[in-house]
């Protein structure tokens, strides 16, 4: 199953679209729009405003459904919970048509609940392609989500990477940066030692 990467622009993050899915809505909707009849679902991996800025105009473009993890689901409305002040902008004030949690499957991919970064961040895995949408929780050059944001959580991001650590990972597809499709796995390992090192 492919993943098409869509690059965030400066602070926004990336979005992906794959089996009818359209993960994260930070990039302006006619970057995607090419595949509005496809996209039925739309997945948020966490609440922050640079995934979510143009949610509800994805929303209403593709006539999707919205799905983001129940811990995360207020920042659709709250403004603090959400960052959209550092950005000077506003929640999309749109609320989830489904609140998603550890194991549920959308489409062909498994929800993993991987707080840290925020209490509800999560990312979906592929088992059958091994493909990882990580969202922020790690990244392709051995990085790893802020935790200093309200709601982040060292303690919490640790134990979410040494979870993504123990995955087949092929290709990992982040919320920034640029996507590899081979060798995923040892991506996220070096994000685990970098965190270990640096801060554990």
């Amino acid at each position: 199953m492919s993943v098409e990467w869509i690059r965030g622009v400066g602070y926004y993050a990336n979005s992906y679209v794959s089996d009818g899915i359209l993960v994260d809505a930070g990039v302006y909707p006619m970057s995607f729009e090419k595949f509005k009849d496809d996209i039925k679902t739309i997945v948020v991996t966490h609440c922050h405003y640079d995934h979510i800025a143009h949610l509800k105009e994805a929303a209403h473009m593709c006539g999707a459904k919205i799905c983001i993890h129940e811990a995360d689901a207020k920042g659709l409305l709250d403004d603090s919970q959400s960052l959209s002040v550092m950005f000077s902008e506003r929640s999309p004030g749109i609320s989830p048509d489904r609140i998603l949690k550890e194991g549920d499957m959308v489409g062909n991919y498994e929800v993993i609940h991987t707080p840290g970064h925020t209490p509800g961040c999560i990312c979906l895995y592929d088992r059958e392609n091994k493909n990882l949408i990580s969202g922020d929780t790690v990244f392709t050059d051995g990085g790893f989500g802020r935790f200093d944001f309200p709601g982040g959580s060292i303690t919490d991001l640790h134990a979410s990477i040494k979870r993504l650590d123990a995955l087949d990972v092929t290709g990992l597809y982040p919320g920034h940066g640029v996507p590899v499709n081979c060798n995923g796995s040892s991506h996220i390992r070096a994000a685990l030692r970098s965190l270990e090192m640096l801060y554990l």
